[in-house]
């Protein structure tokens, strides 16, 4: 459990090592290890706290927004796309436990495995540090996201802006392609979407899924782009 301590000192938090450890515990290696505990109970906990953080701050933030814009700005940054984002800050996809198959696919950086792992940890640091810890967790994390206004529409709905901004740089419209693998109960497909000579992909439990992680990683992209012309 020693190799938990880096986390828990990135995180900010005391969280108990045991606690950390079940968070980084994918079900895929839960199952090749005897059928251990895995992540998915700290995570169901943890969108719960995720939740009533950003809802609470949102509220108290933005007192003149009625109750359509704060659910957008809640939907831009508790998403699995944005989650990932997080996560990659904060290099989890190094601290997971996986089964060799999700590692050998990739599984440390894929959007869905990330997005859980992280709401496991907030899980894990409400039942290690309390939820007033847990709930500064959460905004101190998630809080840098909302610093960009172009980013709500964006992880919203990721095709649309993605659309329209291939639209104003004269790229032509976005070309979607995607691939599927699995079993019909845990399938997974990856999206590829190609704007004029860029091309990046996205992974997801669904076609859609998988296009929107794509179209906005491509917006990212092309919107740093456009600020380093």
């Amino acid at each position: 459990m020693a190799r938990m301590r880096p986390l828990s000192e990135k995180l900010g938090v005391e969280i108990d090592a045991e606690l950390l450890a079940l968070a980084m515990t994918h079900r895929s290696y839960a199952y090749e290890h005897g059928g251990i505990p895995h992540n998915e109970r700290l995570e169901f906990l943890g969108d719960s706290v995720l939740g009533l953080a950003v809802t609470t701050m949102l509220y108290r933030r933005f007192p003149d927004l009625d109750e359509g814009a704060l659910a957008k700005r809640r939907a831009s940054v508790v998403s699995t796309v944005a989650l990932a984002e997080v996560a990659r800050g904060i290099g989890l996809g190094e601290h997971l436990r996986l089964g060799r198959g999700e590692e050998q696919t990739g599984g440390r950086d894929k959007d869905s495995i990330l997005a859980d792992a992280t709401e496991a940890v907030f899980g894990a640091a409400y039942l290690s540090a309390g939820p007033e810890e847990a709930s500064a967790l959460v905004l101190r994390l998630i809080e840098p996201l909302l610093e960009n206004p172009e980013r709500y529409g964006a992880a919203i709905d990721p095709k649309t802006s993605l659309q329209e901004l291939a639209a104003r740089l004269g790229l032509g419209a976005p070309s979607y392609s995607v691939v599927s693998r699995g079993p019909d109960h845990d399938r997974r497909f990856t999206a590829t979407v190609e704007v004029g000579d860029h091309a990046s992909t996205g992974e997801g439990t669904s076609k859609k899924q998988a296009e929107m992680a794509a179209a906005l990683t491509a917006w990212h992209a092309l919107s740093a782009r456009t600020v380093g012309a």
